[in-house]
């Protein structure tokens, strides 16, 4: 498949070129010390916690990143690999609130809430990751990674990725993966959790505690990557080709840490970056700037013969409206179409302030239907059916021909949600809309009993093993 391309090989080369002077000219700084020893053992120049680049040591560096990612799960077959399983489609994650599938009220998450959304991630087939899309208000304080990751591997085998708030939380939610997988040296051989984090907060700077995670996790060499996010008019220039250089200057300083760590660490070129709303202030993820810097970014990402991807087709609407569904459709196809591989897309609402049920099933369409237009028009001069349509003449039929039963399927896809069909079969349904469609929808999944759940002599060894955990279920709301 051919990408959408803004920029010539000249112009990604000077790119390169302008993030590596910004490296080393204006450098980052590290607030956190053993990252900061870190770049300084491996050539960076350091001026208190303020560090410079030097351009060969970057290039140097970027020589041992693979070019796949694989986000591994509890069962080998739900297993995704970057870029040959793209589009890789994942929930939008880590959001402090839910609307209420029974009320329609926006609320505090809870690992109620976490349980019933894995369940529904499961059995929704466009996606292929689920990253633990809210927070859990119920958690006592030294639980809340824990009310987090449990009911998320209890009910969801697919892929599970989110973050820990220190280095504490990071070992119990390891702890938790060894209990399950049987034992550390089983998970090692299989780790189905998937760390996540955003250590670099824009413009050009390191924190303490993500940054101290993602190198625990890169020494341990556990799957783990970070996203870059640059806010263009207030963390990174008014200009979309200054905030693809500065974002991408921090994704080159990223990847110089992990293969600082550990040459050979798997990344992935993720970003959120996005342009201000300079009228008020406003975050806007959901304006096609972000899918304009995101394809600018997977351009970026080809030059270096790595993955990418990150958070396009969010949403600033607070409904699923029409604004939904232009701002997550316009900025995922146009991702698709210009190279990028993962999208965290899925499920939330008001610039990623509240997971919505229905919004979720909305994005597994619209997922699905990325997935069938990636496919494009395979090439097959069977294809042409020449024979068929001769054979056929003119003014004859073919929906009743044994090639049209067979390649139906194959060919269309058919939506679970919205309508087709004449405005008066519309009325005589009651005027269904896509929304209602989709809140049913999953509410006729988590009605019924979890198939998948996590099996009953391994989730008593987990219980008995760490004290406290929520009861981590998924059991409908009413």
């Amino acid at each position: 498949m051919d990408f959408y391309n803004f920029f010539t090989q000249e112009q990604k080369k000077n790119i390169h070129e302008a993030s590596l002077t910004i490296l080393e000219e204006t450098g980052m700084v590290v607030k956190n010390p053993e990252a900061l020893e870190i770049f300084i053992k491996h050539g960076c120049k350091a001026d208190g916690s303020r560090i410079r680049f030097p351009r060969k040591t970057v290039e140097e560096k970027m020589k041992s990143v693979p070019p796949t990612y694989t986000f591994t799960a509890q069962i080998p077959e739900f297993d995704v690999t970057l870029p040959g399983d793209r589009p890789v489609v994942v929930t939008g994650s880590s959001a402090p609130n839910v609307v209420d599938p029974v009320t329609g009220e926006e609320r505090r998450g809870t690992s109620l809430d976490v349980a019933n959304i894995a369940y529904l991630i499961n059995e929704l087939k466009g996606f292929d990751v689920f990253s633990i899309s809210i927070l859990a208000d119920d958690a006592p304080p030294d639980m809340r990674s824990l009310y987090r990751f449990y009911p998320a591997l209890k009910n969801c085998k697919k892929p599970v990725r989110s973050n820990t708030p220190t280095i504490p939380d990071l070992e119990k939610v390891l702890d938790l993966g060894y209990t399950i997988a049987g034992g550390k040296e089983a998970y090692f051989k299989r780790p189905f959790i998937n760390h996540h984090y955003c250590p670099v907060i824009s413009p050009l700077t390191y924190d303490v505690e993500s940054t101290a995670s993602v190198v625990h996790l890169a020494k341990m060499g556990l799957p783990v990557y970070g996203t870059i996010v640059p806010n263009a008019g207030m963390t990174s220039p008014m200009s979309l080709l200054g905030t693809l250089a500065l974002g991408n200057a921090e994704f080159l300083s990223l990847t110089f840490l992990m293969q600082a760590i550990r040459p050979g660490s798997e990344v992935i070129y993720a970003v959120l970056s996005t342009v201000g709303d300079m009228r008020n202030g406003d975050y806007a993820p959901g304006a096609i700037e972000t899918g304009i810097l995101q394809m600018g970014h997977s351009e970026m990402a080809r030059y270096y013969n790595v993955p990418s991807g990150g958070y396009i087709g969010l949403t600033n609407s607070q409904s699923n409206d029409v604004q939904n569904g232009w701002e997550t459709s316009l900025n995922t196809a146009a991702a698709l179409m210009a190279g990028s591989d993962l999208f965290n897309m899925g499920g939330l609402l008001g610039g990623l302030m509240a997971f919505d049920f229905a919004k979720a099933v909305i994005d597994n369409e619209i997922a699905l239907n990325l997935k069938h237009l990636k496919k494009g028009i395979p090439y097959d001069a069977n294809d042409f059916c020449l024979e068929l349509i001769n054979k056929t003449g003119p003014g004859g039929n073919y929906m009743v021909l044994p090639h049209t039963a067979k390649n139906l399927r194959k060919v269309t896809h058919y939506p679970s949600i919205g309508v087709r069909g004449f405005r008066s079969k519309w009325l005589n349904d009651g005027k269904p809309n896509a929304a209602d469609q989709a809140a049913a929808l999953a509410k006729k999944i988590l009605t019924k009993p979890n198939p998948n759940v996590l099996a009953a002599d391994i989730d008593r060894k987990v219980r008995e093993h760490i004290s406290g955990l929520p009861a981590g279920d998924a059991v409908w709301y009413e």
